[in-house]
């Protein structure tokens, strides 16, 4: 007697597929407040395991208290940062007249501009700038609460992130138990859980310290062209272009436009506009040839899909979610590629780099 397996219709697969996906989405959102500050703090667990593990295994000394002057130490490197750019905006400050002729020439030279090209007389433009203003005024405490909120509402996410960064590396081996646990704790699934957590753990921590090196790299750059260049507040700028280089495409395009606006207002157009070349031409630099060879070669994942994830990732968790993006997809391919039933989905995210592999390693042996 034939038993006759019942196949589902691929019409009825992809139904599935595209509501199971569409109900992550929702949950995802709704659970911004959460899942957001617990990534990044899953992700700095990851960066800061090394280092936890040297101060109890060579300090000796207790999980909780290794775990604290970790996060420490990453407190005081982001500090310094903050510190430094910090210094650098409050010189910014004291030229504030400086920059206050300048924006008053521009917007005269604007306003004559205006009325040449539009045929609009000085005095509609200066009513309507004084009613735009009346406007900004008038709903003054209403921004200054917005703006209040979000600080606070910033500070509160990053001390989120530091608590559960210690937790997570206070409590990884009851979380990698847990995984194991669920997964089945069979010779051949507890080998395969042991392969993921550990190709993971290796291209998250290389991909965050190829990140880091590369913005060290960039901002030495930029801030020796500036230099060079006599720009006004190069260290600043520079520092800016390789901070904003860390999120993915529309970063650069972010320091562009801060680094041209700065030094137009404390310099020339000419100059505005040779910081502009400078930036694109560090960024293509850095696109072609840096990132490649820094932080290209630890996760394989090709343009088409990583552009997806950063628009995707903007539209659920804004800019966070554009930073988390490429780690998270290449989690999912790590996972994928080790799953029978979701390879080809693994292919899909990282492309043709197998085949190029397996083609230089078939040349290399003949």
């Amino acid at each position: 007697m034939i038993i006759k397996t019942s196949t589902i219709p691929f019409y009825a697969k992809l139904a599935l597929v595209l509501i199971g996906l569409i109900t992550l989405g929702f949950l995802i959102i709704l659970g911004k407040e959460v899942l957001d500050p617990l990534m990044f703090g899953f992700l700095f667990a990851i960066l800061l395991l090394p280092v936890s593990n040297f101060f109890e295994r060579k300090l000796k000394l207790p999980r909780s208290m290794a775990g604290f002057l970790s996060i420490l130490l990453l407190v005081s490197f982001v500090g310094g940062i903050g510190y430094l750019v910090g210094s650098q905006i409050s010189n910014l400050a004291n030229d504030w007249p400086q920059l206050k002729d300048q924006i008053g020439k521009t917007a005269d030279d604007a306003q004559v501009w205006i009325q040449h090209s539009f045929h609009i007389n000085a005095e509609k433009q200066n009513a309507y700038v004084k009613n735009t203003a009346t406007k900004v005024m008038s709903s003054g405490g209403a921004v200054l609460g917005t703006t209040f909120g979000a600080v606070s509402g910033l500070l509160l996410f990053y001390a989120f992130i530091m608590i559960f960064t210690f937790l997570i590396l206070l409590y990884r081996r009851l979380l990698f138990k847990f995984v194991l646990k669920v997964f089945g704790e069979e010779e051949g699934q507890t080998s395969v859980v042991y392969d993921i957590v550990e190709n993971i753990q290796r291209i998250l921590r290389q991909y965050i310290l190829g990140l880091l090196l590369e913005m060290v790299i960039v901002s030495t750059v930029a801030c020796i062209a500036f230099l060079i260049l006599g720009v006004k507040y190069g260290l600043l700028l520079g520092v800016i272009t390789g901070l904003f280089n860390i999120i993915p495409y529309i970063g650069i395009f972010s320091a562009l436009l801060l680094s041209s606006l700065i030094t137009f207002a404390t310099g020339a157009v000419a100059k505005a506009l040779i910081v502009a070349i400078c930036v694109i031409v560090i960024h293509l630099l850095d696109a072609n040839l840096l990132l490649p060879l820094v932080v290209g070669s630890k996760v394989r994942l090709n343009a088409l899909i990583t552009f997806l994830g950063i628009v995707l990732g903007e539209m659920l968790w804004g800019l966070s979610g554009m930073f988390l993006s490429i780690p998270t997809i290449a989690i999912m391919k790590i996972i994928f590629d080790h799953v029978e039933g979701l390879k080809p989905w693994g292919y899909l995210l990282g492309g043709d780099y197998e085949y190029k592999e397996q083609a230089q390693e078939k040349m290399k042996t003949e």
